[in-house]
């Protein structure tokens, strides 16, 4: 059978009768043009033979009197959600998937959202108190501040629902009928929604051990709800499994610039001098999987943050993996940071 693309390809030659009779047995509203040797050439939607028909054309003319010449492409190596931001950015049901020229496949958008659903648990730390952010927090827990229309979680949540999670843990302690009277059992975005409540604040891994036992016996994505980021959680999940480590932590490089001039001496002597050298570090970001061997290890009511529960788990010769974030990610601690965030939004394809 053939894939979807080669379905609807024609060459530059041919008519634009066939090419019509193409776009309608395909359904996609498009042929792709192509040589002898499968490079793409352009583009031939039912718009650009309509459009050439009015300007005195016929349908006996030919594909190449009508396509496009630089069509909207895409790499192989982009993501699905990638794509879907690129044909929404540029307003288009298809994508055609090239590499160095040839034509090797063609991204539908109809297909790309019918994305798989992963039963994966995604569990959402939403019980901080937000303090560097008063007096914006003081009546107002720090995951239901607006950035933009929504509030920072709901967000977040969108755009893992889009990723294909269905099933949501939320953590609470400050203000938690907020968060739980906003949010429900998910019924308004058709996925599951379960709270677990901290009594005491148990640290940034502790609420782990107040996950349910019937909790999918799966990698979870964990991560903290005041975090803002376009991170494809499929491609991290991927990662994770392809490694075959206990938990993978999202790192972002830092870089920090010493203000003055360093210099490097023996015995008093000068060595070497270096004016304001900058060093790189890799922070973490809040964001992790982890398999359930790790989130199971957590004991009911255990005071523990995420970096001590993996460093015990390495010590007891676990494996964390490092996973090098590229993607747009803002902690929003400070007020700073939300002002920022209130701008950033609208360029992060979230909205």
């Amino acid at each position: 059978m053939k894939d979807i693309f080669e379905q609807v390809i024609i060459s530059a030659n041919d008519n634009l009768r066939h090419a019509l009779t193409v776009i309608d047995f395909g359904a996609l509203r498009i042929v792709l043009v192509v040589d002898e040797s499968s490079k793409l050439l352009g583009t031939v939607t039912d718009g650009d033979i309509r459009r050439g028909l009015l300007r005195g054309l016929n349908m006996e003319d030919i594909a190449s009197d009508v396509m496009n010449l630089s069509p909207t492409t895409a790499s192989p190596s982009l993501s699905d959600q990638e794509l879907i931001r690129l044909m929404e950015a540029k307003v288009l049901l298809a994508i055609p998937i090239v590499d160095n020229g040839t034509l090797i496949g063609l991204k539908t958008l109809q297909a790309l959202l019918a994305i798989k659903k992963l039963d994966n648990p995604v569990f959402l730390m939403a019980g901080g108190f937000g303090t560097r952010l008063r007096p914006l927090t003081d009546n107002c827990p720090k995951p239901l501040l607006k950035i933009g229309e929504k509030p920072l979680l709901e967000t977040t949540l969108l755009h893992l629902i889009r990723n294909g999670f269905h099933r949501f843990y939320i953590s609470t302690h400050y203000l938690p009928q907020m968060i739980t009277d906003h949010f429900g059992n998910g019924e308004k975005w058709n996925v599951v929604i379960n709270y677990v409540h901290e009594e005491s604040p148990l640290g940034t891994g502790g609420a782990l051990g107040l996950l349910p036992k019937d909790i999918p016996q799966l990698p979870l994505i964990m991560m903290n709800g005041d975090v803002l980021t376009n991170l494809d959680f499929v491609k991290l999940l991927d990662f994770h499994n392809a490694e075959k480590v206990d938990a993978t932590m999202c790192v972002r490089e830092y870089e920090y610039q010493v203000p003055y001039g360093v210099v490097q001496g023996e015995r008093n002597r000068v060595i070497t001098m270096e004016e304001k050298p900058s060093h790189y570090f890799h922070v973490n970001t809040g964001i992790y999987v982890i398999n359930p061997s790790v989130f199971n290890s957590v004991l009911e009511n255990t005071y523990i943050d995420m970096p001590t529960l993996l460093e015990k788990r390495i010590e007891n010769d676990g494996v964390v993996g490092m996973y090098p974030l590229f993607d747009y990610w803002l902690d929003i601690g400070r007020m700073e940071d939300f002002k920022r965030a209130q701008s950033d939004i609208h360029t992060l394809g979230l909205v």
